[in-house]
């Protein structure tokens, strides 16, 4: 039985049969905490429970910076520093255009606000993401 992977034919795989490839994957507002559809993600990622996909970077931009000193951000802090995103070499970012251009296939999935994800949405692209997946709601019209 053939099963698409999520990422078109980056990462297609046959039941059972390990992906060749493995793509990078960067969460763009992962949210606090077992809160946040970005952070459950991550958590996916992070537990292999996605085939053929790395977490690789994590983009915050609220709780990097201004919700840094509130309780989710303290949680947040905790997750950054967990032992399972520290041996996985995760890289975190305040926004899209603070991380390094990517250098080959990267995928970007976005699970921000509805009224800041075309802002996303389009600064992923403008960075060179090769693929751009938005979490619903996408976007308000």
């Amino acid at each position: 039985v053939w099963l698409p992977g999520p990422f078109g034919p980056l990462a297609s795989t046959k039941v059972g049969v390990m992906a060749a490839t493995m793509v990078d994957v960067v969460v763009v507002s992962c949210g606090a905490p077992k809160r946040g559809m970005g952070w459950y993600h991550c958590k996916q990622l992070l537990e292999g429970c996605i085939e053929g996909a790395r977490l690789s970077d994590v983009v915050e931009p609220w709780l990097l910076t201004k919700g840094a000193d509130s309780e989710a951000g303290q949680a947040f802090s905790n997750f950054r520093q967990s032992e399972q995103v520290v041996s996985q070499k995760v890289m975190f970012h305040k926004s899209i255009e603070d991380m390094p251009a990517p250098t080959g296939p990267k995928v970007a999935i976005i699970c921000g606000r509805t009224a800041d994800n075309p802002r996303l949405f389009r600064e992923a692209v403008d960075r060179g993401f090769s693929h751009v997946y938005l979490e619903k709601p996408g976007a308000p019209t």
